[in-house]
């Protein structure tokens, strides 16, 4: 099963803003492996395949410095293909010195770091689908110690940047509340709760991914809306099935009460903490 192409629905795009455009392409080309495809004065796209935008960085002109304890964005999260391109990443930050964290999270083995902003990067590899445990409606997720021995007992082959086929796994948001951001998401936009972490985070997802997006209230229940020149997220763009699909979300959407604006290329919401949404087909 595919989780990131019709009939799900899933995140493709995520569009960031930072306080210094070069430093930021610097990063994530040398960093994390991205490609440039399209670069201006004040923006760049990022791909892994050399046509396909999965990352968008921008430098607003007024910009200031990251505000801490705020909603928007914990982080957004690439999905390779293979474990052995998860072990191939970990030698290319053991040679260049980056500091990362790690975690298993029994579906998944996963890394942690941030850009120079302070802007929440997760790289990960999913395990198969078969290992996963669901009881119910819910999936069997933990935050365990990642294995590295038994990551890196293949080797690790020579580190030649994202490959081809990384997507756009997931995204997780810092919220300000969860009742009325878990209804945005369930009765609009159509996700299925399939984990929940306590009172302070839930996991969704469509078509029984492990989750598509995650939810949580870590910088406090209440947390304020960043600054609009703030680094941080822009908007992330949501891939639906087809344009049926997408006129049923946005009927679902204005029934709750959600505003929806229609604009170029598609229509645009937000969720109740100002996360912004863009509706994509």
């Amino acid at each position: 099963m595919n989780f990131h192409r019709e009939p799900a629905t899933f995140v493709g795009q995520v569009n960031l803003k930072v306080q210094d455009l070069e430093r930021s392409i610097s990063f994530y080309k040398e960093v994390i492996g991205f490609k440039v495809l399209d670069q201006s004065e004040r923006k760049a796209s990022l791909t892994a395949d050399g046509k396909t935008v999965l990352l968008t960085i921008e430098q607003p002109e007024a910009i200031r410095p990251k505000q801490a304890g705020t909603t928007g964005l914990y982080h957004f999260a690439l999905l390779l293909p293979k474990r052995s391109d998860l072990a191939s990443i970990v030698g290319h930050f053991m040679k260049i010195g980056q500091r990362i964290g790690s975690s298993d999270h029994l579906v998944s083995e996963a890394l942690y770091l941030s850009d120079p902003d302070g802007n929440g990067i997760e790289i990960y590899i999913d395990r198969d689908p078969s290992e996963w445990t669901w009881s119910g409606d819910e999936v069997a997720m933990t935050v365990d110690p990642l294995d590295f021995a038994s990551l890196l007992s293949g080797g690790m082959q020579q580190w030649e940047g994202l490959p081809a086929e990384t997507v756009m796994g997931h995204i997780h948001l810092h919220v300000a509340e969860l009742p009325k951001v878990e209804q945005f998401y369930t009765k609009g936009l159509g996700f299925e709760v399939v984990n929940r972490f306590g009172s302070q985070a839930l996991f969704i997802s469509t078509a029984k991914y492990h989750h598509h997006i995650g939810l949580n209230t870590w910088n406090g229940v209440g947390a304020p809306r960043p600054d609009k020149n703030s680094p941080g997220l822009e908007s992330y763009t949501l891939v639906l099935p087809n344009e049926e699909s997408r006129g049923a979300v946005v009927a679902n959407l204005k029934a709750i009460g959600a505003d929806v604006t229609e604009e170029a290329g598609g229509f645009s919401t937000a969720d109740p903490s100002g996360n912004r949404i863009i509706l994509v087909v």
